[in-house]
């Protein structure tokens, strides 16, 4: 078996990395702390498509496990020349849902010495939620937070805290839909480029979504008001790069801006004119996403249309993002000693 990624156990300033298997990514961070938070020193994301054809065969094929392998390969690669003080590798809803995830992890292990945990819907909420809450603000009393994955698509229900100058955050309840970008993009095809098929995976996630909504009464407490709306995903960061006319993706702008409704409407009317060839042509969207983007936007037309909040917060964030402050906070309370657990 490969020796795992060699880390840092004493000397030199200390980095954490993070590595998030989804359904359509593989996704490397390695930071450092600054701060309250961290500064990136490396990273890696690649598209895999590991999902792909899991929907009708309950399998992970053998193209997808090759495609995994190669990009966790290169992040094998670079935790070698970068040694950390921990690492955090996650497998989500692909890898849950695949009959042969566990064992797929186990070749991964066997090749590349990294060993991915499977985490549940409710971590992945939770994670997001961590990386997300410096973006809340002094005045918010809950925040609605979704994460378009691959796969499914994970809303939380967050309690808001405020005091001190900064928010914590609580999460009250979560649904996780087994619709996402890769999923949806094999069952409707080309219909989600039409006005008729948009339309109905709108009208479908928009009821799996109102049973929650009722438990949670999330509607009456939009009404009330100090309801923050936070979307992270490459869909919500798409619309955030077309409706800030970016002429090619830069996250510093992206991260913690905001879109009123009309602008993110306006961004999502933008994109489904396009068509197929305007997508691949486009610098915040590109050929090897043509097929996710309109699927995800159908995703979150029914997100506004079931919670019309305002103002939509855009987080360039996420689980990898969510692990790094769990490490490094951890370390801070002294609860992690210096080392390396192989598969945490």
């Amino acid at each position: 078996m490969p020796q795992a990624p060699t880390l840092l156990r004493q000397g030199g300033a200390p980095a954490y990395a993070a590595l998030d298997l989804g359904t359509n990514n593989c996704r490397l961070l390695i930071g450092a702390p600054c701060g309250s938070g961290f500064r990136v020193l490396d990273s890696f994301s690649r598209i895999v498509r590991l999902g792909e054809g899991l929907a009708a065969t309950g399998l992970l094929s053998e193209t997808a496990q090759d495609r995994a392998l190669g990009a966790l390969a290169a992040c094998a690669e670079k935790l070698h020349r970068r040694p950390v003080r921990a690492l955090q590798a996650v497998a989500t809803e692909a890898c849950r849902r695949a009959g042969n995830g566990p064992a797929f992890l186990a070749r991964v292990e066997a090749a590349t010495g990294l060993r991915p945990r499977i985490i549940s819907a409710r971590e992945e909420a939770e994670l997001a939620m961590e990386s997300c809450t410096p973006l809340l603000e002094e005045g918010d009393r809950r925040a609605l937070l979704f994460d378009i994955g691959g796969g499914s698509t994970e809303i939380a229900w967050i309690r808001v805290r405020s005091g001190h100058g900064a928010s914590s955050a609580e999460l009250i309840g979560y649904i996780s839909l087994p619709l996402g970008v890769v999923t949806l993009a094999e069952r409707v095809g080309s219909s989600c480029f039409t006005e008729s098929g948009f339309s109905a995976v709108v009208e479908e996630v928009a009821a799996q979504l109102e049973a929650f909504d009722r438990v949670h009464c999330i509607g009456q407490e939009i009404r009330a008001g100090g309801v923050r709306l936070i979307g992270t995903s490459g869909t919500v960061t798409t619309l955030a790069g077309v409706a800030l006319a970016l002429p090619r993706y830069r996250r510093p702008l992206v991260d913690g801006c905001r879109l009123d409704r009309a602008a993110a409407d306006q961004a999502l009317g933008d994109l489904f004119a396009l068509g197929r060839a305007g997508l691949a042509a486009h610098p915040c969207v590109g050929p090897e996403r043509v097929e996710f983007v309109l699927p995800g936007c159908a995703i979150y037309a029914a997100i506004r249309q079931l919670w019309p909040v305002p103002v939509l917060t855009v987080a360039d964030r996420g689980l990898r993002e969510g692990m790094l402050m769990r490490m490094i906070r951890a370390d801070r309370a002294g609860g992690r000693q210096a080392g390396y657990r192989r598969g945490c």
